[in-house]
């Protein structure tokens, strides 16, 4: 057996002590290093987080900048707002808190059914909108029971306003809380502010940069229970930009309800600058509807309109323009060499082969100018043959028809001007005589928009190149067009024939001293019907020919050009060249326009904002009433109409 000795237990003693002394020392320096690190290196992180458990910072939406019309009055600017919002993540007990808010708020049902949904499905710290718009007593009365309604946040700040309503509705579009696609593309903060709203559609959408700002922020002392104690700071918001149109706010809003109870759209543009003065598509939506939530009923009363109240018809509507595209017809002839003053023989139409293509009537012998003013068909059929398609399809872009223009709108459709290039690109078929003959009175493939018609109608009033502009600042870009003045004269001596003289357009003349208007009327056909009629009061009304008017005014020294589309308006001269005739009468001599209109909303039932609130309410009875049990009912055919081609 091995003996221990008094000096080997020592030195093993001494080695063990020293290895924990080691290791006891290097643990120590191990906390030491920590606590440095913690309280050196990391002192900023701990600092922050110690001040975000303390002080609470929310950022404060900026306000959006306004937009103005051409003299500076509001289109649309910003009202303070009173709402209240909730936050998913601080919702503690979700029935309850909707509960309180729906009785002390006063929320309907379908209310109560949206906000239990959204909240169901949305996370995080993306609000989730309980009321808008509030007064102050109900707004007060969440504000005092904040403590006790956890995730609640109640918001005082501004809302969009749009003063002119539905009627600027195409105009500037419409404003609205960002959704969650948007917040993760961006991962901007100021998504998820109660309150904060960014442009969804039309110039609010497409000037958003210009019109955001920059936001605020507020710093709040807070408990541990997220209360707040006392405010700390406070960096105000920077507004947005203003942003200058070349609109006139107090046309637009005629137009808009000079437009009436029909499906159609009106343009009216600067003949001297291109600034577009009005640009009214109805019926129409209430953009304050849109920007402050809209509800479910309205958006189906809006969506299931066979009116297209959400479709921006001036800038995405396209039609055959009929004869409006005449004109263009008539410059392909003259840049042709065509003598103005060749008669053509008009029997009633015009025979290509076995197939006779229509006129307006049996007009006789008729040169360029009466075949304007009569919109003489066979005239232009001969012409359009005779220079060809790609003469035609040439004039007609020149005049701006089937263009793209650079206005600050998300999108816009520029139609087709067809040649046989494009036919034989599109279908890999040939172009045919008959396709000319077709064209040349602005059917068969032709399609163009409202803006479009109105920029012909300004070329051809100026002779120059106007480039359409909405925003004051843009430059003014007008160049000589490819064309002898004295011959674009006679164009516009035509069509103040049509107005003026025994044209198509004679009941619309302007009925004031010393200003005359020229113009031109059309007709497109929508739909072949049975039989060869057009389609007149006997077929249902989306089977109607569109009635189109487009014109200028002075005809000596034209200061404006209007273009109007009044869908299955049957006739141009009877839908369309009415409202064109108003709204230059408006620029002349505004208080004999607003009498004309006011005997015509008697007789619509009441101003713009009575009738959408009336046929608001009469769908919501509908849609509250019980459903009928159908019958059986018999369902004749009905007779195919008789009536004949118009203008």
């Amino acid at each position: 057996m091995r003996q221990v000795t008094e000096a080997a237990q020592a030195f093993s003693f001494s080695r063990r002590a020293l290895a924990l002394g080691l290791g006891q020392l290097g643990i120590g320096g191990l906390l030491i290093g920590r606590m440095a690190w913690l309280s050196v290196a990391e002192n900023e992180r701990y600092k922050l987080l110690s001040e975000s458990n303390r002080v609470s910072m929310t950022l404060i939406p900026p306000r959006r900048g306004w937009i103005v019309d051409r003299a500076g009055h509001a289109i649309a600017n910003n009202r303070t707002d009173f709402r209240i919002d909730l936050i998913p993540e601080r919702v503690v007990d979700p029935a309850r808190v909707v509960a309180d808010l729906a009785r002390l708020l006063k929320l309907d049902p379908s209310e109560v059914e949206r906000i239990t949904r959204e909240l169901a499905k949305t996370r995080g710290l993306q609000p989730v909108p309980v009321a808008e718009n509030l007064d102050w007593d109900r707004y007060a009365s969440v504000v005092v029971r904040q403590p006790e309604l956890p995730g609640v946040a109640p918001t005082q700040g501004y809302a969009r306003n749009y003063p002119a309503g539905a009627a600027v509705a195409h105009l500037v579009g419409y404003v609205g809380a960002a959704n969650a696609e948007q917040y993760k593309a961006t991962k901007d903060p100021l998504y998820l502010a109660p309150g904060f709203k960014l442009g969804k559609d039309g110039l609010e959408k497409s000037l958003e940069t210009d019109l955001r700002g920059r936001p605020g922020a507020r710093r709040v002392e807070v408990t541990a229970g997220g209360r707040p104690v006392r405010d700390l700071e406070t960096r105000g918001d920077v507004p947005g930009r203003t942003v200058k149109l070349t609109i006139d706010v107090g046309l637009q809003e005629y137009a808009a309800r000079r437009l009436g109870n029909e499906s159609g759209s009106a343009v009216v543009i600067d003949a001297r600058t291109g600034g577009i003065l009005a640009m009214a598509s109805m019926p129409a939506y209430d953009p304050n509807s849109f920007s402050d939530g809209i509800s479910r009923l309205e958006w189906g009363m809006l969506s299931g309109d066979d009116h297209l109240p959400l479709m921006n018809k001036v800038l995405q509507g396209l039609y055959p323009p009929g004869s409006t595209f005449k004109p263009a017809t008539a410059l392909a002839a003259l840049r042709s060499g065509i003598d103005p003053e060749r008669t053509v023989h008009c029997p009633g139409g015009y025979q290509l082969g076995n197939r006779f293509f229509r006129c307006l009537g049996r007009h006789g012998s008729v040169n360029l100018h009466r075949a304007i003013a009569k919109s003489c068909n066979t005239y232009f059929y001969t012409m359009g043959r005779e220079v060809g398609m790609d003469a035609v399809a040439a004039a007609a872009r020149e005049l701006g028809l089937g263009a793209e223009y650079p206005l600050p709108f998300p999108s816009q459709r520029y139609g087709t001007i067809p040649d046989p290039a494009w036919k034989l690109r599109k279908y890999d078929q040939k172009w045919s005589q008959a396709d000319t003959l077709n064209a040349s009175i602005g059917q068969g493939y032709i399609l163009t928009s409202p803006l479009q018609l109105a920029v012909q109608a300004s070329r051809i009033a100026s002779g120059r190149g106007l480039m359409p502009r909405i925003l004051s600042d843009a430059p003014v870009v007008a160049p000589m067009l490819d064309v002898p003045p004295e011959r674009m004269a006679l164009i516009r001596s035509g069509m103040d024939e049509v107005v003026n003289g025994a044209g198509t357009a004679v009941r619309s003349r302007l009925q004031l001293d010393g200003v005359r208007m020229g113009g031109k009327t059309g007709t497109a056909q929508v739909r072949r019907i049975a039989g060869g009629a057009r389609g007149g009061l006997n077929v249902p009304w989306k089977y109607r020919d569109h009635g189109l008017f487009i014109g200028f005014a002075p005809v000596e020294a034209p200061l404006y050009a209007v273009a109007v589309v009044i869908e299955h308006g049957m006739s141009g001269s009877g839908a369309a060249a009415p409202v064109a005739r108003d709204l230059l009468t408006y620029l002349f001599d505004r208080p004999k326009a607003m009498e004309t209109l006011a005997a015509f909303e008697k007789q619509w039932g009441g101003d713009l904002n009575t009738r959408m609130a009336a046929k608001a309410e009469a769908y919501r009875l509908v849609q509250q009433a019980p459903i009928p049990i159908p019958t059986p009912s018999p369902n004749p055919e009905v007779a195919p109409p008789t009536t004949r081609d118009r203008d």
